[in-house]
């Protein structure tokens, strides 16, 4: 009876093992490229018109770059000026939580948030290569998210146009006497330099409204970026003269801003790619924008006969010494403007000492 019964419950064993599905691992060329994990929809809207070259461009290669490097688990869809809110608009959107992220400039926020204009650009102060010094490791990205913080805001650098020109002018600049009643387009702390000089400052006009108000006359001179920019927009068929340096933007930055609670919720390595695209945007930009402007100044001198104009150095010195007013000025007003203003004047001192032995030191050979 024992050997019957252990053969009984051998076979009833197999017959049961027999019975139950063979597991197979499938070849790695049938295995599904479809990540586990949900997809996080984010919306970033922008200050500049769809796919506009440059500006409008940045955010465009940054969304794609964050679906590739993520396998498409954050996808992020760009919406230009205007189409999901006005372009002035949008720090408020990403504050709020209306949308996760934006890409603007930061001296549009002075109002806002007053120490938020050096994280753009300040009149004679860092060019693009000494911004990205300061901003990764000389402490400003620190000062920068101290000044979003009560927003909800997380800032990044998002780009840079390098260096400007001084704009478009339909009246010749002989000394600071002619900066009296000029009527300029010119945002931020340069606008309020303009107008330190008697000038009137205007900040509110999109890039796609310079044509018609230089045409009317509303406005006398106005600048926007660049040959990049300027070019397509036909500024050179409404303004007579294209002055340079651009004194009142040396190395523009760009930014993203996202909305912090978004950011949070994201896991550590999708928080790891948005920063590494918003780094690679950064400096994808400012090549981007290089070239361009290299081009364009070329059309716009060759092809179209643009008369350019060199700002006198009484005017550039003026301008100088009103800056330095005005910053004194706004930090009297607000303490953290104070306290991004000593950061900011300590390392542009020593960043001054350096590059005069070293870049500058070519710049007067012929």
């Amino acid at each position: 009876m024992g050997k019957v019964k252990q053969t009984s419950w051998l076979i009833g064993l197999t017959l049961l093992l027999g019975c139950q599905p063979e597991v197979q691992t499938p070849p790695p060329e049938v295995q599904s490229p479809v990540s586990p994990y949900q997809v996080i929809k984010w919306r970033l809207a922008t200050s500049w018109p769809k796919n506009l070259a440059g500006l409008g461009m940045a955010p465009e290669r940054f969304a794609q770059l964050v679906e590739q490097m993520s396998n498409g688990r954050l996808s992020i869809d760009v919406y230009g000026a205007g189409e999901l809110m006005p372009a002035l608009s949008v720090f408020d959107g990403v504050s709020k939580g209306s949308i996760q992220m934006a890409h603007s400039a930061s001296y549009y926020w002075k109002g806002k948030a007053p120490a938020a204009q050096f994280f753009s650009s300040i009149p004679f102060g860092l060019n693009s290569q000494q911004m990205n010094a300061w901003l990764h490791y000389g402490g400003g990205m620190a000062l920068w998210e101290e000044v979003y913080q009560p927003f909800g805001i997380l800032p990044l650098a998002g780009g840079n146009t390098g260096m400007q020109m001084g704009g478009w002018f339909n009246r010749i600049i002989h000394s600071p006497e002619d900066i009296k009643g000029l009527k300029m387009r010119l945002p931020g702390i340069g606008g309020e330099v303009l107008k330190k000089l008697g000038g009137i400052p205007v900040d509110e006009l999109a890039g796609r409204e310079l044509y018609g108000a230089l045409q009317t006359g509303a406005i006398d001179a106005a600048e926007w970026v660049g040959p990049y920019n300027d070019l397509p927009l036909g500024l050179n068929q409404v303004a007579k003269y294209y002055y340079y340096p651009g004194w009142h933007e040396p190395g523009s930055t760009m930014e993203f801003l996202i909305n912090k609670q978004a950011f949070a919720a994201l896991t550590p390595d999708l928080q790891t790619i948005v920063k590494v695209a918003a780094r690679a945007v950064n400096q994808d930009m400012l090549d981007d924008y290089t070239q361009g402007h290299i081009a364009a100044m070329n059309a716009l001198i060759d092809e179209h006969s643009v008369e350019i104009k060199p700002f006198p150095p009484s005017v550039l010195i003026a301008l100088k010494k009103a800056r330095d007013d005005v910053l004194v000025q706004e930090a009297n007003k607000d303490p953290l403007f104070a306290k991004v203003l000593q950061a900011y004047l300590t390392n542009e001192a020593s960043v001054k000492r350096y590059f005069r032995y070293t870049e500058d030191a070519l710049n007067h050979v012929e």
